[in-house]
């Protein structure tokens, strides 16, 4: 049988996360506009630096820092980060964004995976129409850019996701 696209898309993102360096969770994104994709993006150190698994160790977790807070602490490039980065503005405009997270322990699907703060508001800037976030090997959540733009936390004070 056949898979769908979506799914396709997303079992390439997928792949992509593999390619991560976190000790606790990876993630991989790729933006596709009109059938191609334009870019991808996985979880890592900036380039030159020490990855955690390299250091064997997470910052945030030795700090037992919630999922979702303190960024700053983290060594790491986001997936959806390092897409935008690697793809030309005036391609992104209208794309999609396609994003899987697993559980560096045990290889689960992150669950209630979702953009952090700093993400959805680069996801905004670059022009990207939607988020489609893997739930299950088969299951998707679309998310419209919009709504990032209209459930703004950073005007309650929202932390996680």
């Amino acid at each position: 049988m056949r898979i769908d696209k979506v799914n396709y898309y997303l079992d390439v993102a997928e792949a992509i996360s593999e390619r991560g360096t976190c000790i606790r969770r990876n993630f991989g994104a790729i933006i596709v506009k009109n059938d191609e994709i334009i870019s991808t993006g996985y979880v890592g150190a900036p380039r030159g630096r020490k990855n955690c698994c390299d250091l064997k160790y997470c910052t945030r977790e030795k700090l037992k820092i919630p999922r979702g807070e303190r960024y700053e602490l983290c060594r790491s490039v986001h997936a959806e980060q390092n897409a935008i980065i690697s793809a030309p503005r005036n391609l992104m405009i209208d794309s999609t964004l396609y994003l899987v997270g697993k559980n560096y322990q045990d290889g689960e699907y992150v669950e209630n995976a979702r953009p952090c703060a700093l993400c959805k508001r680069m996801i905004i800037n670059a022009g990207i129409k939607e988020v489609i976030i893997r739930t299950s090997k088969t299951d998707y959540i679309t998310i419209p850019v919009e709504d990032f733009i209209i459930n703004d936390e950073s005007l309650e004070g929202v932390k996680g996701y």
